[in-house]
């Protein structure tokens, strides 16, 4: 089974991107989805409230938005969750590849290098855009957030320059490169 990671910051556009890998036919793994399903368990849920407090659950249920502004905002809390989340995730993803029946899959992850995940991949592609593209298209989707808002999550994260470093193709989502034709280039690469 052929691997393929598909990273960008957030703003560049990946999850679009990533839809349309998949009517292409190859299965993508949402990283983050998956990643927000495993905080609905007990395990989880017990060694979150141990590393970051009570005050992180509301219901007995870990509260994402808690979680998601603290991580933004304190790297200790981020590296304490990182090591409940991603391992988890890391085999999560491997029983996924298991039950799929097709030659290449690929998944969606924001922060595949951050999280060293990118040894689990044959390829990984990241979708690039300019950061004032990116930060238009985070206040359209979401209004409540602060350009510092955007500006810290953006931060947070590798940095674009590097990620494309990185990687083995660049997808251009900064709306002047057709993006199906980027695709239908990187598959005609891999597809023998």
């Amino acid at each position: 089974m052929f691997k393929i990671g598909l990273t960008g910051g957030i703003g560049t556009g990946k999850s679009f991107v990533a839809e349309l890998f998949a009517k292409k036919g190859i299965p993508v793994y949402d990283a983050d989805s998956h990643a927000k399903n495993l905080y609905l368990d007990e395990e989880v849920i017990h060694e979150i409230e141990k590393a970051l407090g009570p005050n992180i659950l509301e219901h007995g249920q870990v509260n994402l938005k808690k979680v998601s502004d603290l991580i933004f905002s304190d790297l200790h809390a981020r590296e304490l969750v990182e090591a409940i989340i991603h391992p988890r995730l890391m085999n999560d993803f491997a029983i996924w590849c298991s039950s799929q029946n097709n030659d290449i899959v690929m998944m969606e992850a924001a922060i595949l290098f951050e999280a060293h995940f990118d040894h689990l991949f044959d390829l990984i592609v990241t979708v690039d855009a300019p950061d004032d593209l990116r930060i238009s298209r985070l206040k359209l989707r979401n209004p409540s957030w602060s350009l510092q808002d955007i500006q810290q999550r953006m931060f947070s994260q590798m940095s674009q320059a590097d990620k494309c470093h990185r990687s083995d193709f660049v997808i251009y989502n900064d709306n002047t490169q057709p993006l199906q034709k980027q695709i239908e280039v990187f598959l005609a690469k891999i597809v023998k």
